[in-house]
């Protein structure tokens, strides 16, 4: 995602349409610093995954850190075209292609993996009994392999649409604007289909989540329901609500610029995605490390213990997550939240 946009609507100066110098060098510093930060942290998260049998056997966590690899590379490539944009560096449409279409497949692995741990813990508190049975990992790796499939074949349809462009009757493959996901929207097809897409996405990924965390709340108060887990597990759905709301509006974007554009000036255009970029995209990034790994009391000590460098927490960490500690981690699993 690059925070400006091409728009022939636009007829102002050079000196209206791009930032300056100063304006730029403190934008990408305020930034890149909180980006590379949580890129530190979202790392050192999927390492914490990797780093335990706990984390590599349960659904939950193998789900986590799905969430966790897609938001970490959308969070690179994202930084990587904003980065081009203001060094105002113009690739070529094929360069920019692979970028963004990249981008656009890690950008749908959130959503659709929110919903499938929103269902997850709806089978875990309406159906503790078959929980076991319905949430293996054979059946966490197929749902995994539906959302990148489904993912993928979303860019494969883009590719489709792009190729339909007649790039033989340009003087040149250089861009003359930055990279962006709305500088390849080369055909108004590509326009339609994707609006189309965003709001099918959008529809089905808030109501799966609304219908769990409904039958989470009614089955809250039923008098055989474990209440502390169905309080817990009706928090985190509350959680993956606001996170995928905030996910499924960096899907919104490009049609949000596309309208603004129209009547507003290009610099302005620049200022408002530079902040989508941070509260659409930065932050749903980074909140799944912040709610997953400091709420979660199986995670939150591994992952002390690896953002520290093994200082000083070795032996606490020793023993809060000793052999015996994760047996019993494994044992009631799913009674913990997110």
């Amino acid at each position: 995602m690059s925070y400006v946009n091409q728009s022939p609507t636009l007829n102002i100066t050079s000196e209206q349409k791009y930032q300056g110098l100063l304006e730029r060098v403190l934008f990408s510093t305020l930034i890149g610093m909180p980006c590379c930060v949580f890129l530190f942290i979202n790392g050192t998260m999927l390492f914490t995954l990797r780093s335990k049998s706990v984390f590599r056997e349960t659904s939950r966590y193998i789900l986590l850190y799905n969430l966790l690899y897609g938001d970490t590379v959308l969070l690179a490539l994202s930084q990587l075209l904003y980065i081009l944009a203001a060094c105002r560096i113009m690739p070529t449409y094929p360069e920019c292609g692979v970028l963004v279409m990249l981008s656009s497949l890690t950008n749908q692995i959130s959503p659709l993996t929110l919903v499938v741990m929103c269902l997850e813990r709806y089978v875990a508190v309406c159906y503790p009994l078959r929980h076991g049975s319905i949430v293996t990992i054979r059946n966490t790796a197929v749902a995994i392999i539906v959302v990148w499939t489904f993912s993928s074949l979303n860019v494969l349809i883009r590719v489709v649409l792009l190729l339909d462009f007649p790039f033989s009757d340009l003087e040149s493959l250089q861009m003359t604007d930055v990279c962006s996901d709305i500088a390849m929207f080369l055909s108004p097809m590509s326009d339609i289909y994707d609006k189309a897409y965003t709001g099918f996405v959008f529809t089905s990924a808030g109501v799966a989540v609304i219908f769990s965390y409904i039958s989470v709340m009614i089955a809250a108060r039923s008098a055989s329901t474990d209440k502390a887990s169905a309080l817990k597990a009706r928090n985190t759905l509350l959680l993956h609500l606001v996170q995928l709301g905030l996910t499924l509006l960096s899907t919104l974007h490009a049609s949000i610029v596309v309208s603004l554009s129209k009547t507003l000036q290009r610099l302005i255009i620049v200022r408002i995605k530079s902040f989508f970029y941070v509260f659409i995209y930065i932050l749903p990034r980074c909140l799944s490390s912040l709610i997953y790994g400091l709420r979660d009391q199986t995670i939150r000590p591994v992952l002390m213990y690896h953002l520290c460098c093994r200082l000083k927490l070795s032996r606490a960490v020793k023993a809060e997550v000793s052999p015996q500690n994760t047996l019993n981690d494994s044992k009631i699993i799913f009674k913990d939240t997110y």
